[in-house]
C-alpha cells in the first residue's frame, strides 16, 4: 500500500494532547502498580514497555493522521506488539489499545472540522496491522515453548537410555 496523502493538519497541541490521552488510556490496561511504574520510569533499559509505548504512539499518531506509510507503521508497531504478545494479555486486550485512539479524537479534534470517518478507517487499518503482527508473535512464542518442550523430551529420553 502506498503512503496516502496526510488527512489533517494538527497543530503542535493538539498532537500532544491526544498522544497524552492515548498514552494514559494504554497505561491504564496495566494494573495500577505497574502503570504508575511505566509512566515513571525513564530508563529505556529498566522500563522497555513505558519506552516503547512514550516513543511509538507518537509516530503512529503522526502516520494515521499523515501519510499512512504501513511499511513505517509496521516498524513501530512490531516492538510493541513483541512486549504485548508476551504479556498477560488475551489478543483482543494486546490489540484494543489501537481503538482507544477514536474517542480521543473525537473528543480533541471534532471542533476542528477534520475527517474522523477517513481516520477512523486509518485507525482500523492500523488495528489489523496490529493484530497480523500480534499473530505473528504469538507464533513465534508457541514455536519457542514446542521447541522447548523437544529438547526436554530428547534430554528426558537421552537420561533413560544411560540408566539401562
Amino acid at each position: 500500500m502506498d503512503p496516502g496523502p496526510p488527512l489533517i493538519a494538527v497543530s503542535a497541541a493538539e498532537r500532544e494532547a491526544v498522544v497524552g490521552r492515548w498514552l494514559a488510556r494504554v497505561l491504564a490496561t496495566y494494573p495500577e502498580q505497574t502503570s504508575r511504574f511505566l509512566a515513571r520510569e525513564p530508563d529505556r533499559f529498566r522500563n522497555p514497555v513505558g519506552h516503547a509505548l512514550r516513543e511509538g504512539l507518537p509516530l503512529l499518531f503522526d502516520e494515521v493522521s499523515g501519510a499512512f506509510d504501513v511499511a513505517r507503521i509496521e516498524g513501530v508497531l512490531d516492538e510493541i506488539m513483541h512486549i504485548r504478545a508476551v504479556q498477560d494479555f488475551r489478543a483482543s486486550e494486546a490489540v484494543g489499545f489501537i481503538f482507544f485512539l477514536k474517542p480521543i479524537l473525537r473528543e480533541i479534534l471534532a471542533a476542528s472540522g477534520a475527517t474522523l470517518e477517513a481516520l477512523d478507517r486509518r485507525i482500523d487499518q492500523l488495528a489489523l496491522v496490529a493484530f497480523d503482527l500480534y499473530m505473528k508473535c504469538r507464533e513465534k512464542v508457541a514455536e519457542i515453548r514446542v521447541n522447548e518442550a523437544r529438547q526436554r523430551l530428547f534430554v528426558l529420553e537421552k537420561a533413560a537410555g544411560r540408566r539401562m
